[in-house]
């Protein structure tokens, strides 16, 4: 590794609660693999924590006991890191390179998450046995994109959590017609982390009728 993990920053413990070494445990095994298995980029480790682990886990609070898809895992960004602060939440991370499958896998394993399972498939083919309460994404498409792609796996009255950039506004925009064909509800942007992250983090919620 020729760049340096980030210190842990202190709102992580807070964060995570009784979690933390759990999450702690991910974020070594991140380090270790992350550029080695191309999850992550080669400069991402002096930043890890801030920008990728408690910019997934500050949405944690937006979930709700049940069942949860995260469509397009990857590294497990957001769903391992959901998992990992949510136990009391079922999830299915959503990934269709068999690379990155291997990781989740192995990652559920290694750090005895029994609120997670991993499904390779792509979106549109996913077909689960039960319907999902949310579905979170991080980093995937634009919001127009995704809405096809997640809105049919929810059951009515579910949720999207999608964590998105400073754009978030303007893809909601874009969105109007895929909004109104896929029925979705209360559409909104929700800024998370100010005063305790370094980069806030957005997400769109919305519900689907």
């Amino acid at each position: 590794m020729t760049e340096t993990l980030e210190a842990e920053p202190a709102a992580a413990a807070e964060l995570f609660g009784d979690q933390i070494a759990v999450a702690r445990a991910f974020v070594r095994n991140l380090a270790a693999q992350g550029e080695e298995l191309g999850l992550i980029g080669p400069l991402e480790l002096p930043r890890l924590w801030s920008r990728h682990i408690l910019n997934c886990a500050i949405v944690a609070p937006l979930l709700r006991p049940g069942l949860v898809g995260d469509v397009g895992s990857g590294a497990g960004l957001p769903g391992l890191v959901l998992a990992i602060a949510r136990p009391d939440v079922t999830f299915v991370l959503i990934e269709p390179m068999e690379r990155r499958v291997a990781w989740l896998t192995g990652q559920v394993a290694a750090l005895g998450l029994t609120n997670a399972t991993v499904l390779r498939a792509r979106a549109e083919d996913v077909r689960l046995p039960q319907r999902l309460d949310q579905v979170t994404a991080r980093a995937v498409s634009a919001f127009r994109t995704l809405i096809p792609l997640t809105a049919p796996l929810l059951r009515p009255g579910g949720e999207l959590v999608l964590m998105k950039g400073a754009g978030a506004p303007g893809e909601v925009e874009a969105a109007a017609k895929a909004i109104r064909k896929f029925r979705l509800h209360d559409v909104e942007v929700i800024t998370l982390g100010e005063g305790v992250l370094q980069d806030v983090t957005r997400v769109i919620r919305a519900t689907v009728d």
